[in-house]
């Protein structure tokens, strides 16, 4: 069963989404809270608005004779965009009672003008807000504008709602920046570490405690692994130097005191073998800085396997077409496919020929290409496959003709992580070992 691959986000985009759930929240509960506390104070404000208009209509009225009230109607309707008509008893109505908002209106002019008063939303289908009452027995109506005393509208809302939403993700993209930034350089600082480049430098001096004793503890730590690197480059070159210089001359005593052939074959192998052992452990312990170029697949290749001369031991066939090109160091790559072939002559010969055949073919996959060495050897038991790769380790086959340091694969390893490629190994179904080598091809 294939497991379920996991969403992985940065630690930018995850302090984004806590933050914005944060204001988000906030704000919504804001406005929750802002839309309870608006509709009492509205509510109160509005029927104190249209029972303080009733009343001075109907004391103006009351105080006016009839020829007077016709005048005083006209002035207000004039002036104050405010109707006053009397009230028939044919007049058809609609309560005014719509929504909770609206309902708490009408009650609070009720309770203001008295329990009889009548508040409706339109009169013989004109709309408005219609309030009802008496003046000595005779019935009227007064006629206000609807908007006087409705709440603030969903689009209004939502207008603001947007903009504090808006603000929200413009603030939270910049705390997040701001959080995330000394970790991004540490980041990045830690990146080129890892390729060796010892020189990198965090800002000491930044205003964020626990920040400036992080990048103070890394630029320690950067300074003393320059020193270690230092020191192991000269380590390094005094014991080659150290070990090569009596093996040169046990070399030229064995060449001028031996007069046995034989015995002096033997001897000139084991140095030549101590010589190669020095030469993987130099190959293994020099410095990862490498430099990326475009590279000639093939070319190389055939270099690489120009070397590995006698076809009773093994051979090679390349099927890489000629004008595939990758992102590598050239010297490490070569130094990839020449430990690869001499594995396969090593531990790849075949049962019945005892040569080790190895075909080399490629496949482009998106943004890489895949180069697949394999030999018709005996294989590698499926358990330690993935022990290959670590150093001074030999399968069981390469046991009793282990002639080798153990370092070739691990050496390979390394140099395809120093390029920012990636090495695998299986079992063919066939038979035999094989190896894929990815790595990243070159702009056209």
């Amino acid at each position: 069963m294939a497991r379920k691959k996991r969403v992985a986000l940065s630690l930018f985009w995850r302090t984004f989404v806590l933050l914005a759930l944060l204001l988000g929240g906030g704000i919504f509960a804001w406005v929750q809270t802002l839309r309870a506390l608006d509709t009492e104070p509205r509510v109160v404000l509005a029927a104190q608005q249209i029972a303080s208009l009733v009343n001075l209509s109907r004391e103006g009225l009351r105080h006016a004779d009839r020829i007077q009230r016709v005048a005083l109607v006209k002035a207000m309707t004039a002036r104050e965009a405010i109707r006053v008509a009397p009230r028939e008893p044919a007049d058809k109505w609609e309560p005014f009672e719509e929504d909770r908002f609206t309902g708490r209106v009408a009650g609070e002019i009720r309770s203001r003008l008295g329990p009889d008063t009548i508040v409706a939303s339109s009169v013989n289908g004109i709309s408005g807000l219609w309030v009802g009452f008496t003046i000595e027995s005779d019935p009227w109506w007064l006629q206000a504008e609807a908007a006087r005393i409705h709440p603030l509208t969903r689009g209004t809302w939502a207008m603001w709602v947007g903009i504090a939403l808006l603000a929200t993700v413009i603030g939270s993209v910049a705390i997040a920046r701001l959080i995330n930034q000394p970790l991004r350089e540490l980041s990045f600082a830690a990146s080129r570490i890892r390729g060796g480049e010892y020189d990198s430098r965090l800002d000491e001096n930044t205003l964020t405690s626990e920040i400036r004793e992080v990048n103070m503890g890394f630029n320690r730590m950067a300074r003393e692994l320059a020193k270690v690197e230092e020191d192991r480059a000269v380590m390094l070159a005094g014991i080659s130097h150290d070990l090569r210089t009596p093996l040169a001359r046990l070399r030229l005593e064995a060449e001028m005191s031996v007069t046995d052939e034989e015995a002096k074959r033997n001897m000139a192998a084991d140095i030549d073998q101590l010589d190669a052992i020095i030469d993987k452990f130099m190959d293994y312990a020099r410095p990862g800085e490498t430099h990326l170029k475009p590279v000639m697949l093939a070319r190389l290749i055939d270099k690489e396997a120009a070397a590995f001369r006698d076809p009773t031991e093994i051979q090679i066939v390349s099927k890489v077409a000629i004008d595939i090109a990758v992102m590598a160091d050239e010297t490490e790559l070569g130094r990839v496919f020449g430990n690869l072939f001499e594995n396969a002559r090593r531990y790849g010969r075949g049962i019945d020929t005892g040569i080790a055949l190895v075909s080399v073919t490629y496949a482009r996959s998106g943004p890489w290409v895949i180069v697949t060495v394999r030999d018709r050897g005996p294989g590698v038991p499926p358990s330690k496959l993935s022990q290959l790769t670590t150093p001074f380790f030999r399968g069981d086959a390469a046991r009793t003709a282990a002639t080798g340091a153990g370092l070739g694969l691990a050496i390979v390893d390394k140099a395809m992580q120093r390029m920012g490629g990636h090495l695998e190994l299986a079992n063919a179904p066939e038979g035999g070992l094989v190896i894929h080598v990815r790595l990243k091809r070159a702009p056209a």
